[in-house]
């Protein structure tokens, strides 16, 4: 089958989820036997250039000049539709939402739709910010969704009234870490961390985190937090932090590659995922795969992915966050049950599983 991926997400993420996803996707369809080309005219992300050469068409540009990502969006969307029109697939799956159909007319498209944030959070994106427009669009024109969690599904279904039989959900899968080395850092830290990955902002309820450990003796005298990945520290950040008593360099920073955030998992006392929503939320199950202890809160499609190997709590009430951390932080036996439960979890995910299920879906609606 001869299925082509449009340039989307690997314009917008140098690193990211979503282009994780698919070129995870792309390389597990591969090794089904399927005929699989990407194509990306001038794209920053950095995956891509981990696939065999033949399968992407386009160049890795790193960052966009000044003021050109405009051009160079549209420049890609115009290449990219004449490319795949000569390469004529018999599908092509869309790796994010624009108004425009990249595929020829009588091509059919699938999107994947992963959560929707802007739907329920409104007020946390600005006023420019078209994504949910572009959503709607992009899921009305496809031929068929895709949504990566029950919970997306049902929330697809009562925010759109998109129908029923025009959805199917495929869960994400986890890296098999049994070939990675983990990268080391010695003296990250002084003392036990707790771990923290990803944006901070919001819904992702990173303050609500904060407050539970300053608001407890213990985990404010015995933990470090790590926050890894999601931007440096603001000024406003910062302020919050150190109004709340933590000492200087208690919270801590940090950024860059697969190989890094490895370690952090690896050595965390427990990975902190406070989140008030998530579509689904790769960070547990990598956290499992590392033998990280899970704590979470219980909304949206965490108890879907996580299961029971995970300590939950309302990520509204910041004396229940505290009560999970301290339930298991301070828990040898807690820790290593909840590392033997993550190790079974993760059997129920994997990206070729995630691929065959897609593979299936194309084959019905091509």
């Amino acid at each position: 089958m001869r299925i082509a991926f449009d340039y989307q997400t690997f314009f917008l993420q140098p690193y990211g989820g979503i282009s994780r996803y698919f070129t995870q996707l792309v390389q597990n369809l591969l090794k089904k036997e399927q005929q699989v080309k990407v194509f990306a005219p001038l794209y920053q992300n950095n995956y891509l250039p981990k696939l065999p050469k033949d399968i992407v068409n386009g160049w890795h540009v790193g960052r966009y000049p000044s003021k050109t990502r405009r051009i160079c969006y549209e420049y890609n969307f115009l290449k990219s539709r004449f490319q795949i029109s000569r390469w004529k697939p018999d599908l092509v799956h869309e790796t994010y939402f624009s108004k425009k159909k990249v595929a020829p007319k009588s091509c059919p498209t699938v999107i994947t739709v992963y959560d929707m944030i802007y739907e329920l959070f409104p007020d946390e994106f600005s006023k420019n910010d078209h994504t949910a427009e572009l959503k709607k669009v992009a899921i009305d024109r496809a031929d068929h969704v895709i949504c990566i969690s029950e919970n997306t599904k049902l929330d697809l279904m009562r925010l759109y009234g998109t129908e029923t039989s025009k959805i199917s959900v495929v869960h994400l899968g986890v890296d098999n870490i049994s070939s990675h080395s983990i990268l080391k850092k010695p003296d990250i830290s002084q003392r036990p961390f707790l771990l923290y990955v990803g944006k901070r902002g919001g819904y992702k309820n990173f303050a609500g985190f904060l407050k539970a450990v300053a608001t407890s003796k213990r985990l404010l005298s015995d933990f470090d937090i790590i926050a890894f990945g999601g931007g440096e520290f603001s000024s406003d950040e910062l302020f919050f932090i150190s109004s709340l008593g933590f000492v200087e360099n208690q919270v801590q920073h940090e950024t860059g590659d697969d190989g890094l955030l490895r370690y952090y998992y690896s050595s965390a006392r427990a990975l902190v995922y406070p989140s008030l929503y998530e579509g689904f939320g790769l960070p547990p199950l990598e956290a499992m795969a590392h033998h990280c202890p899970v704590i979470s809160s219980n909304t949206s499609s965490m108890p879907e992915v996580i299961g029971s190997a995970g300590e939950y709590f309302d990520p509204a009430n910041v004396d229940d966050l505290q009560r999970a951390i301290e339930s298991v932080v301070y828990s040898d036996d807690r820790v290593e049950q909840l590392m033997k439960l993550g190790v079974e979890r993760l059997t129920a995910f994997s990206w070729d599983k995630c691929a065959q299920q897609s593979l299936d879906i194309y084959r019905l609606i091509s």
